[in-house]
């Protein structure tokens, strides 16, 4: 039984490993950036920080009768049975209320008919009924997707996973008939290195990674302890203390999700993207536009309608930790950072580093939870 809310430990009073902590709320500011992998070993807050950003979130208006979290208003993206069910009805009549952002934990024996979910082909053959038994996939569905020790989970569940992360929906064909429902969520991927690494064809497809260790400054060590053992001695105390920054933050993604499909970007832009993940040598064109992403969405939660040199970096840094192949070296031998890597690019472009802001658009309106919201 998932622990309730108010037992979970807050997100703001997690201490250090803020590169893991940006790249989550980046991900609940814009769910399309498809995903973060944490790598790093036991005890570090890896599971912590997912179940308290779920914690973390607001309430999301969903159809009542829809197990797949379908929203209201937007019914492009309505699963098959909700769309037949009110297809012809009028918003006022479509029962709805409030939910919870779920928090999935995918278990690593979760077979493909659990992640994905069943059609009855018996009921199709002989009543001529869909008959579908929904899934993980469903479950999370506008929530968090949390996967431990993803590296020891099948190849194809991952591939599964990713797919759905990545499309936002999905689709399950047997016997030439066919169901689908949205499925936009939040991946988290954990695991320990020294258990074994993930193929690199898997390991592109995750937007974002982040290494985390052990905190070692003793006095971050100290704050870790004290918070801790406030906790233990009294949850529900602990958390009350901390309600004013957690519903500062949460706030603060809400408003960015606002504003996120307003960020604009150069043609400059694009170019120091382009030409900062040619010279890390990397394969596709996946990291480009994750970190295109990723850069809008920390230039939204800072409260920005135009990306920025930094918003670049950050987003470079947390997109390239598993797809480098290695690139220019320092005067110290060591690989660039994104800082240099970004330095670089501005002096070789010149003038070219420079446009008209253009803005990105999708078709799947991922963030209209935090436009509703922010709007009322």
């Amino acid at each position: 039984m998932p622990m309730p809310p108010r037992y979970v430990y807050p997100f703001t009073a997690i201490v250090g490993q803020e590169a893991m902590k940006r790249a989550l709320i980046l991900n609940a500011v814009d769910m399309r950036i498809g995903g973060v992998l944490i790598r790093g070993e036991r005890g570090t807050g890896k599971s912590t920080a997912a179940r308290a950003l779920a914690a973390l979130l607001p309430e999301v208006d969903v159809i009542a009768d829809s197990p797949f979290n379908d929203d209201p208003t937007h019914p492009a993206t309505w699963s098959d049975i909700t769309r037949e069910r009110y297809a012809d009805a009028s918003p006022s009549t479509i029962p709805t209320e409030k939910r919870r952002i779920r928090f999935i934990d995918l278990p690593v024996s979760a077979t493909e008919d659990r992640v994905v979910g069943t059609l009855n082909i018996e009921k199709a053959i002989q009543k001529g009924e869909r008959h579908f038994e929904p899934g993980i996939l469903a479950s999370a569905n506008r929530g968090i997707l949390y996967v431990d020790e993803v590296n020891l989970l099948d190849d194809h569940i991952v591939d599964l996973l990713l797919d759905s992360a990545a499309m936002g929906i999905n689709v399950v064909e047997r016997e030439g008939i066919s169901f689908s429902h949205p499925a936009r969520f939040i991946l988290v991927g954990t695991m320990n290195p020294e258990e074994g690494d993930l193929r690199q064809q898997l390991l592109d497809r995750f937007a974002l990674s982040v290494e985390v260790g052990a905190v070692h400054q003793p006095e971050l060590r100290v704050q870790i302890l004290e918070k801790h053992i406030a906790f233990e001695a009294d949850p529900l105390a602990f958390i009350e203390s901390c309600q004013p920054d957690e519903k500062a933050l949460a706030d603060k993604i809400l408003a960015a999700r606002a504003i996120v499909d307003e960020v604009k970007y150069t043609r400059g832009d694009l170019r120091l993207i382009a030409l900062m993940t040619s010279k890390r040598r990397v394969d596709g064109h996946r990291a480009d536009l994750v970190i295109l992403k990723t850069a809008r969405a920390n230039a939204a939660y800072e409260g920005r309608r135009q990306i920025s040199h930094t918003d670049i970096v950050l987003a470079f840094d947390l997109a390239m930790g598993h797809r480098s192949k290695g690139g220019p070296m320092s005067a110290q031998g060591q690989e660039l950072t994104g800082q240099q890597l970004m330095d670089q690019s501005v002096n070789e472009l010149g003038e070219e580093g420079e446009g008209e802001p253009q803005e990105m658009s999708f078709s799947d309106n991922a963030n209209n939870d935090g436009k509703k919201k922010a709007n009322r």
